[in-house]
């Protein structure tokens, strides 16, 4: 199990129109295996937004990684207007979880 971060920053003028289209970029990654899907906007930074979600493994990540920065993906393109800089600016990471002492 993966635990997959997102992070890119929207236009000030476009996060009206990007957060309603995140119920159908949520659906598509819960189609392409996302699962504990969570979605935040920075206190601090009101155009600032990090994703968090679940996969199963590396082949996953790879495939949602890919789509999410393509522009030919029919659903994961419709931000290419809205993020700053375009698709190719989110910044994606993939973490394995360690077993601290408490999980021992």
């Amino acid at each position: 199990m993966l635990t997959v971060f997102m992070e890119y920053k929207v236009s000030p003028e476009s996060i009206q129109w990007y957060e309603s289209q995140m119920e159908s970029v949520i659906s598509e990654l819960k189609a392409c295996g996302a699962s504990d899907i969570q979605w935040y906007r920075a206190a601090d930074q009101p155009s600032l937004y990090v994703e968090c979600f679940q996969v199963n493994d590396q082949a996953s990540y790879d495939t949602i990684k890919k789509n999410r920065t393509s522009p030919q993906h029919p659903v994961f393109s419709i931000l290419d207007e809205c993020v700053i800089g375009g698709l190719e600016k989110i910044h994606c990471w993939a973490f394995e979880k360690l077993n601290t002492k408490d999980d021992l």
